[in-house]
């Protein structure tokens, strides 16, 4: 299988020098592991790698932490190291004795915020990043920075990543990466049966992480829970409706919803509000981390078909929510992004915050936005923060603006 360079191989590595513990979580398949093997075959220590997935180092973890650490010595890294939070505490001893940098890599399965034990026992002695599935630049082989819009960063990104695209059909490229998804043994070819991918995929979560969280979960209802979230992507949330779809009650789909943002399959969006903005909605919206599994649990056949169905917008936003996200955590950076949406339905897909400023984002299909897409913007006006920089993310071939405050940037550029 092909080897795809990740893009925070270069901020761990960073990272390594600095901390002496590194924990990588995210989804399973991502390549948490695979990165992390791979780069220690580039430095000069030689680490000890042992997963928890293996029952008889899980036990030994869980029962008798001090004798793991005399068999498996730093420097070391350990995969799966949710299933034994009660090495936390004596990896603080020792890194508190010692105070080594790069003595611990650890992958997790699990959210490091929802991840019991790490937070309490290695703050400040830890760096914490979210690996994701593969981004658009990832894929292609193209540097992660963080999303900006910096006219002359987006203008020099359109210069690299255009090299890469083929033609003028700027739609169905887009659709064709929605559809597929980020998962790297599809993405590499190790895998080309995308429908055997998922389906198996879900086995492994229903059957082994969805399990450990909660060992009373009915499996058919379970996939009947994750099929209507799917197909609730991009929208507000509703727990009633997810609930009654899948046919279980409010605080089962609530608790499988957070299971979910768990594992790592889903994020929300949270709205933006303050005091002056008091109109504003209290629901977050609903986004999942990989597209692709989004396509195949709403069941499109086809990039085209999900191109011209019902969810076209939908899979859109997410898909550009969840490349902005990824910019962000690949660079060790956690993204301050919100939407908007008052009780007059006036809406902004997506506002980022940062150095004192709103940035406004509308998401369309279209490839020629009018200008009065803009005109929402205005409402956060009221901020107490300054309006930065608007854009309309589009199908546009190329970079564009409407005046100096409002820009037409390509979904491709991203």
């Amino acid at each position: 299988m092909t080897y795809i360079k990740r893009g925070m191989e270069s901020v761990v590595s960073r990272l390594n020098n600095q901390y002496p513990a590194i924990l990588i979580t995210g989804p399973r398949q991502v390549g948490k592991t695979t990165m992390l093997q791979k780069l220690m075959k580039d430095e000069n220590r030689n680490r000890t790698y042992v997963t928890l997935d293996s029952l008889e180092d899980r036990s030994l973890a869980k029962n008798d932490p001090a004798m793991f650490f005399q068999i498996y010595k730093p420097p070391i890294l350990i995969d799966e190291v949710q299933y034994a939070p009660e090495l936390f505490t004596y990896i603080k001893i020792h890194i508190d004795k010692h105070n080594k940098a790069g003595d611990f890599w650890m992958t997790g399965s699990q959210i490091f915020k929802l991840m019991h034990g790490v937070q309490e026992s290695l703050a400040g002695r830890i760096a914490l990043l979210h690996m994701s599935p593969l981004s658009q630049k990832e894929i292609i082989g193209v540097e992660s920075i963080p999303f900006t819009l910096d006219i002359g960063v987006l203008t020099g990104q359109q210069k690299i990543i255009g090299q890469y695209q083929s033609g003028t059909a700027v739609a169905p490229q887009i659709y064709e990466r929605i559809w597929k998804g980020g998962m790297p043994a599809l993405v590499s070819g190790r895998y080309t049966d995308r429908s055997v991918f998922y389906s198996g995929y879900l086995e492994t979560y229903l059957n082994r992480d969805v399990r450990d969280i909660s060992a009373t979960i009915d499996s058919l209802k379970f996939m009947n829970f994750i099929t209507a979230t799917a197909a609730r992507t991009g929208g507000l949330l509703n727990i009633k409706n997810i609930a009654d779809d899948a046919d279980i009650n409010q605080l089962t789909a609530k608790s499988w919803l957070n299971i979910l943002e768990t594992l790592g399959i889903i994020f929300y969006l949270h709205p933006y509000s303050n005091n002056v903005l008091k109109r504003t909605v209290k629901a977050p919206k609903l986004y999942f981390y990989d597209t692709g599994l989004v396509c195949y649990l709403t069941k499109w056949s086809s990039p085209e078909t999900a191109m011209s169905g019902a969810m076209n917008g939908a899979l859109l936003e997410n898909y550009v929510i969840s490349e902005i996200f990824k910019s962000y955590h690949n660079n060790a950076l956690e993204p301050f992004m919100y939407y908007y949406r008052d009780r007059d339905a006036k809406e902004i897909d997506l506002l980022i915050e940062g150095d004192g400023m709103l940035y406004p984002i509308e998401i369309k299909k279209t490839a020629n936005p009018d200008k009065k897409l803009t005109r929402i913007f205005d409402v956060i006006d009221k901020s107490p923060l300054q309006r930065g920089t608007g854009a309309v993310i589009c199908m546009a071939e190329r970079i564009g603006a409407y005046d100096r405050d409002n820009l037409i940037i390509p979904t491709w550029v991203i």
